[in-house]
C-alpha cells in the first residue's frame, strides 16, 4: 500500500515537471508572480501611506501678529513640517520674506535705508487630543538688522538686540466653535522688558490671551470672532503694551475656498483692530499649497 502511494506521488511529480517544461509556463508563472507581489505591494501602501514631511506656501498682502503689523507690505511665507506618525509632535520652520521694503534708520550713518522684511522661526507643537496641544516658538524676525549697523547673530537672544525671542503657548478648543490660546514670551527677549530707576532690566514674561469662536457658516464661508489682551504680572509693561495690561486684538475673520477649476484655494480676510495703538488694518492670506 506505501509502494503504491509513493507511486502515485512520484507520477504527479512527473506530471507536474513536465507541464513545467512548456515554453508559457514559465511566463505565466511569473506573471502570476508579479501580480500578487504588485496587489500586495499596493494593499502594503493604502495601509501605510503615512509622510512625515509636509510643506506649504502663502502669499500676504501684510503679516500681522497679536495685533501687531509685523510687516506692512506683502510678503510670501513657507513653512516646512516633520509629522510623527501618530500626529500628536510636529516641529517646523516657518519663513517668511518681504515683497516690499521698509525704511530703517542706520546707527552709524544716521541715514534712513531700505530693508526687506526676513524671518525665519522654529517651532515645536505637542498634541495630547485633537483638543489640546503645547506649543514653543523661537522667533527670529532679523529684518534690518545688518541695515541698521548691526552685526547678524541668528541664535542670539539677547534682551538688547531686539529680533530673537521664545514663547510657550498653550491652546485648547472648548467647544467645536470655540478656542482658547493662551502664550507667554519667556524671559526679556526681544525687548519684553522693563528699565528700572536703577538702570537694570526687569524681564516682563509679557503673557497674551485670545479667545476665537465661529459665529457663521454657509456654503463655502465661515465667520469667526476674536479678541486678544496682554499683560504681566511682573513689569509696568509688556511686549504688547505700554502699560501693564490691555486688549490689543480685535476683529473677525472671514474664510472661503476660491475654486480655480478643479483647484480649491483656501482664502482668509482678517479684519483687525489694535484698542492701544489706535490701528485697523485689513488682511487677506491666500494659500498657495
Amino acid at each position: 500500500m506505501k509502494i503504491q502511494v509513493n507511486i502515485l506521488v512520484q507520477n504527479k511529480i512527473n506530471e507536474i515537471t513536465q507541464n513545467l517544461r512548456h515554453p508559457y509556463i514559465p511566463m505565466l508563472y511569473c506573471l502570476l508572480c508579479f501580480s500578487v507581489n504588485l496587489i500586495a505591494a499596493q494593499e502594503d501602501e493604502t495601509q501605510d501611506d503615512y509622510n512625515p514631511f509636509s510643506m506649504n506656501a502663502h502669499i500676504k498682502n501684510m503679516h500681522t501678529w497679536h495685533g501687531f503689523v509685523v510687516h506692512p507690505g506683502a510678503i510670501f511665507a513657507t513653512s516646512l513640517e516633520y509629522n510623527s506618525r501618530n500626529t500628536k509632535f510636529t516641529l517646523g520652520l516657518w519663513g517668511g520674506a518681504g515683497l516690499t521694503t521698509i525704511d530703517v534708520l542706520n546707527s552709524n550713518t544716521g541715514d534712513y535705508v531700505s530693508a526687506n522684511y526676513q524671518e525665519l522661526s522654529i517651532y515645536a507643537k505637542y498634541r495630547f487630543s485633537e483638543n489640546v496641544f503645547i506649543e514653543a516658538v523661537s522667533h527670529n524676525n532679523f529684518t534690518g538688522v545688518e541695515e541698521r549697523g548691526d552685526k547678524l547673530r541668528y541664535w542670539s537672544y539677547d534682551r538688547d538686540q531686539g529680533y530673537n525671542f521664545v514663547d510657550l503657548n498653550f491652546g485648547l478648543n472648548v467647544s467645536k466653535h470655540t478656542a482658547l490660546y493662551f502664550a507667554t514670551i519667556l524671559g526679556g527677549g526681544a525687548g519684553d522688558y522693563e528699565i528700572q530707576d536703577n538702570g537694570d532690566l526687569e524681564n516682563s514674561w509679557t503673557h497674551y490671551f485670545e479667545i476665537k469662536s465661529k459665529v457663521w457658516e454657509k456654503d463655502d464661508y465661515k465667520l469667526s470672532l476674536f479678541v486678544g489682551g496682554a499683560w504681566s504680572f511682573i513689569t509696568d509693561k509688556t511686549f504688547y503694551t505700554e502699560g501693564q495690561g490691555n486688549i490689543v486684538n480685535v476683529g473677525a475673520a472671514l474664510n472661503k475656498n476660491i475654486n480655480l477649476g478643479k483647484m480649491k484655494i483656501p482664502a482668509e480676510v482678517t479684519a483687525m483692530w489694535n484698542p492701544e495703538k489706535q490701528k485697523a488694518v485689513l488682511q487677506l492670506d491666500i494659500t498657495i499649497f
